[in-house]
């Protein structure tokens, strides 16, 4: 049975510059990028006014591909604190905006990110790049390293999702977890004054 294409937005979060990557593919088989960029916010801007471009910049993306997921990085530590907020919060209005568009979001690791584009989960940035332009067959590299780990992030779970889900299913069904129930929010309308 052959596993249908799959269309992942990956994001690869920051407030000066967030990476965004759009792939379709399906395990086993080449994925096709089909869109790559940076939103990039000033530092001059209020912190409330970065986030909401990153949000709006992330809401336009949705629009135009569509993707049937989101992969966002999940940063677990950074030795700058000041760039870990900043990061966890543009990760956060990422994951609002997919929300909001009802697009279901995944969370990798960098460690696992690296491993599955470049078979090494402690990859430098030049590997990670080399490795997304092979896989993509692009003619030249992603820049800057932002958006390269954005594709990485999407190949990643067009590789891995399937999988995953599989385990979650079988899981499950040798009584292994809790059922996960497919959720509906009412969609956002707006703040009532």
């Amino acid at each position: 049975m052959r596993v249908p294409d799959i269309r992942v937005l990956g994001i690869d979060p920051g407030l000066t510059r967030c990476g965004w990557g759009v792939v379709e593919g399906r395990p086993g088989a080449r994925p096709t990028a089909l869109g790559v960029g940076v939103v990039r916010t000033s530092p001059d801007l209020d912190l409330e006014l970065r986030l909401l471009e990153v949000h709006t910049a992330v809401t336009a993306l949705l629009r135009e591909h569509r993707p049937a997921a989101m992969a966002i990085e999940r940063v677990f530590h950074q030795n700058n604190r000041g760039t870990a907020t900043g990061t966890a919060q543009a990760a956060g209005v990422a994951a609002l905006a997919a929300a909001q568009a009802d697009v279901p979001v995944a969370w990798h690791t960098p460690s696992e990110v690296k491993a599955a584009i470049s078979g090494n989960g402690r990859a430098d940035k030049d590997q990670v790049t080399l490795m997304v332009t092979r896989v993509l067959g692009l003619a030249t590299p992603p820049k800057p390293a932002d958006a390269a780990d954005a594709l990485a992030l999407a190949v990643c779970h067009v590789w891995r999702a399937p999988a995953q889900d599989r385990l979650r299913v079988a899981a499950l069904a040798g009584g292994i977890g809790a059922p996960v129930r497919p959720t509906t929010l009412p969609r956002w309308t707006g703040i009532s004054r």
